[in-house]
């Protein structure tokens, strides 16, 4: 399994990737690229982040394919199990 660091520098690539290649509306790359340059904290808040701009970064993630499923379906478990308390 990645580490937040490996996640983390994953999403950097793939932006990086994504405004050389033109792949996403420049406007959302380098966003994003503004975004993963900011504190670990930054990030997390940003990715939950109910507002319009944020849900549509979040259209256009650097995130999409970074864990497994069998990893993305425990963290689902563990978030439902902690908001149903």
């Amino acid at each position: 399994m990645m580490c937040r660091r490996d996640v983390l520098d994953v999403a950097r690539a793939r932006v990086e990737t994504r405004l050389k290649d033109g792949s996403v509306a420049r406007h959302y790359a380098q966003a994003w690229r503004d975004l993963l340059a900011r504190p670990t904290e930054a990030i997390a808040a940003a990715l939950v982040d109910p507002g319009e701009h944020a849900r549509e970064l979040r259209q256009v993630s650097p995130f999409a394919g970074a864990l497994d499923p069998r990893t993305r379906w425990r963290i689902h478990r563990e978030v439902g199990q902690r908001l149903a308390k």
